[in-house]
């Protein structure tokens, strides 16, 4: 495996969910029961996506050894992960596309600013700061809004650095290795609201390399840190390995402060901006195509196509971007102005 995380989240969904279970069992000797035991338990807890997964990389692992000894030999009586039928252990309800499909709507667009003043309000109002709430980290609440109004991915922006973001061009290029499976750079061209967030993220930032930076300043910050920091706020939605509401984890946040619209429409994540974006983007009148460029999405066509025809559409995703970035300012004066 040669992932960008340096395989981290496959150790640690093994080491979590596997390894405790089934990881004392000879191989001759494990079969399908335990496997999809492993599989239950985790969808019995509301992971049904993590479930899927971890299935991919069991299957992965056994097709590998099926084809090299020792392990080989010791799978005689057939691959056990060739009968897990998944469909049947996820939730009936889970989509196996994984394609979410939420959005904030513009009036939880509006509450999100009104969360971020009013926990600001509060912290600055309190006698003792020691135990008053703390507010939604500055750098945290520039990296939603950059999210919403670029559609930019989280790891894309948790990599981002001074380098690459011209203020006076307004614009934020990101390296393809920044990017999704490297598919290709993308020169983002910033709204005057996306360039005001980058200008106030740079006061607090500026001095360091990354937009970023980790605590000790030594590279970027954790590209599953502003996530993290999103979902600790929505803990009515967080379960424990036995299905239970989790309980508070060890210096993390532990409310339900980001909850928007009274939860009615499910828990948000960073990813979910980006869709957002895209779809107010579309409600604006802005062509499908342009959207996925602006998403630096891999375009439909034949590759004759992709290899002659070079224009690189500057003007249009420019004038896409801005449209959107009016909107949000129109969004957010709105309901401050109640």
């Amino acid at each position: 495996m040669r992932r960008k995380d340096g395989n981290a989240e496959l150790r640690r969904s093994f080491t979590a969910d596997v390894l405790p279970a089934i990881g004392s069992i000879a191989i001759k000797d494990l079969t399908e029961h335990d496997l999809g035991g492993v599989l239950r338990t985790m969808v019995a807890r509301g992971v049904n996506r993590a479930a899927v997964m971890v299935r991919n990389s069991l299957t992965q692992m056994f097709a590998w050894a099926e084809k090299r000894q020792p392990w080989r030999k010791l799978l005689i009586d057939g691959n056990p992960m060739e009968l897990i039928e998944i469909e049947k252990i996820v939730a009936p309800d889970y989509d196996m596309s994984n394609e979410r499909d939420r959005i904030l709507s513009d009036a939880e667009i509006g509450e999100l600013q009104a969360v971020f003043d009013k926990l600001q309000a509060e912290y600055d109002a309190a006698p003792d700061k020691r135990y008053g709430t703390q507010p939604v980290a500055a750098t945290t609440q520039r990296a939603i809004w950059i999210m919403l109004s670029t559609l930019c991915r989280v790891g894309e922006m948790s990599m981002a650095r001074w380098e690459h973001v011209n203020l006076d061009a307004a614009e934020w290029f990101i390296p393809k290795e920044n990017v999704k499976d490297n598919l290709a750079d993308l020169t983002v061209y910033l709204s005057p609201f996306a360039l005001e967030q980058f200008r106030q993220l740079k006061q607090v930032t500026g001095k360091t390399e990354c937009c970023f930076p980790a605590r000790n300043n030594e590279g970027h910050v954790d590209s599953k840190s502003i996530s993290k920091q999103v979902g600790d706020r929505q803990s009515m939605f967080k379960k424990a390995k036995d299905g239970s509401p989790r309980a508070p984890m060890k210096n993390r946040r532990h409310d339900n402060t980001l909850v928007l619209g009274g939860g009615k429409t499910g828990a948000w994540t960073p990813h979910d901006l980006r869709r957002t974006g895209a779809t107010l983007m579309q409600r604006l009148g802005v062509s499908l195509d342009i959207i996925d460029r602006c998403q630096n999405h891999v375009l439909p066509g034949s590759k004759v196509r992709r290899h002659y025809l070079h224009h690189d559409y500057a003007d249009e995703k420019r004038a896409a971007w801005t449209l959107l970035g009016d909107h949000l300012v129109k969004v957010l004066s709105a309901r401050r102005a109640c």
